[in-house]
């Protein structure tokens, strides 16, 4: 995955701001409860870094990007930056971090329960895990990036395997973030229209990196040029913190070891 595909939602491209403020408002949602020894899973371009690290008495990040891990080193040279792949396991010990961070992540592992296991095995007694990740739901179109998506009800029985101190919250948006997601969805089915045979539900993912990438690209900047006030107005305020509902955009757990 190159740096800036629209999987890896951009502080730097206007078009992404609505994806962007959605996910830097997980970071906001920590800010006060990050401590002690800190790992965050999937740092991405690493923006969340400036919220978590302020109360970390330590930082290790990890990504499967070089490229990203070198800019954060350099940014931030005291956070310990480690690149691998996050399953089958982490090259971490037991019993390590304080609070664990993994956002818009989990969507992209082929084996989920091997995730939260180790997950569970690094933190400490009492540490503390944020995950957030989409809800299908809400999903417009397949994603080729991700492996699985998850409902309320998946996304349970998911965390209980490994954790019986847990919550599923919901981030979700308001009338602003819900009129750009109906226009997204009105353009996106416009889209698919072109595609009478299903065929992205036929082909394998890999082959259909690449469209969707180009699509992707295309119509967040012609929803941006017809509707620069409304993306450009979306803010980190546009997005709360509740109950999930039919409304929730993405998941919001807390995992207690």
């Amino acid at each position: 995955m190159f740096l800036f595909s629209t999987e890896v939602t951009s502080s730097k491209i206007l078009s992404d701001n609505p994806l962007f403020q959605r996910t830097l408002k997980a970071y906001t949602l920590i800010a006060n409860k990050v401590h002690g020894d800190v790992l965050e899973i999937g740092c991405g371009e690493g923006y969340g870094l400036d919220i978590i690290s302020r109360k970390s008495k330590s930082l290790t990040v990890i990504d499967k990007n070089k490229k990203v891990l070198k800019k954060i080193k350099r940014k931030y040279p005291n956070t310990s930056v480690l690149m691998q792949n996050i399953t089958p396991s982490l090259k971490l010990n037991d019993n390590s971090f304080d609070v664990i961070v993994s956002f818009q992540v989990l969507e992209h592992i082929k084996d989920a329960d091997a995730f939260i296991k180790e997950i569970h095995r690094v933190l400490k007694p009492d540490g503390i895990a944020y995950i957030t990740t989409p809800n299908s739901k809400k999903t417009i179109a397949r994603n080729p990036w991700h492996y699985k998506e998850y409902n309320y009800a998946e996304i349970n029985s998911l965390i209980k395997k490994s954790f019986v101190d847990y919550k599923v919250a919901s981030i979700q948006g308001n009338k602003k973030t819900d009129e750009y997601y109906l226009k997204n969805k009105k353009s996106v089915e416009k889209i698919l229209r072109l595609d009478i045979f299903k065929i992205q539900y036929l082909v394998p993912a890999a082959l259909l990196k690449l469209p969707y990438e180009i699509t992707n690209r295309i119509n967040r900047k012609t929803l941006f040029k017809k509707n620069s006030t409304l993306v450009n107005n979306i803010s980190l305020e546009d997005y709360s913190l509740g109950v999930y509902s039919q409304n929730t955009l993405d998941f919001f757990c807390v995992l207690k070891k």
